[in-house]
């Protein structure tokens, strides 16, 4: 049985799955949680999941993050370090075309320069389906 082109085209196509959905993982500082979710829901994305999550990269300390009076002087000369330090962990599906506008506004809204200002992660989503209604895809997600 021969195929045109055409038709072979078309399989090629079906058989590779194309991402139109991204999702995007940002792990930030939990000072910096507000300004995030208001630029997010300025720019039309205002669906998420968060979390209170602990964890540690670089950053070995909380700096700049907990304000406090330290009335021994010895102490302010001590490193401090932590095994696990708390940060916000969001997470939200959007249109493949919008991944990089919703990355740039979390990094525009989270970048101080330091250790700890975070990490984000652009994945691929196969699918998505809104339970109440069943739809799939973009649908779902919008």
């Amino acid at each position: 049985m021969k195929h045109t082109l055409l038709e072979v085209v078309v399989k090629v196509f079906k058989a590779v799955e194309v991402s139109i959905l991204k999702e995007i993982i940002a792990i930030i500082r939990p000072n910096k949680m507000t300004r995030t979710k208001e630029v997010l829901d300025s720019l039309g994305f205002p669906s998420m999941t968060a979390n209170r999550v602990m964890g540690r990269g670089k950053q070995k300390a909380i700096l700049n993050e907990v304000t406090f009076q330290i009335k021994e002087p010895k102490l302010l000369k001590e490193e401090g370090s932590m095994k696990y330090i708390p940060k916000r962990l969001i997470s939200l599906v959007v249109p493949d075309e919008d991944a990089s506008l919703v990355a740039e506004a979390i990094m525009k809204v989270n970048h101080t320069g330091q250790f700890g200002d975070g990490k984000i992660f652009v994945c691929p989503i196969e699918d998505a389906i809104r339970v109440r209604t069943k739809e799939t895809g973009e649908e779902a997600i919008l």
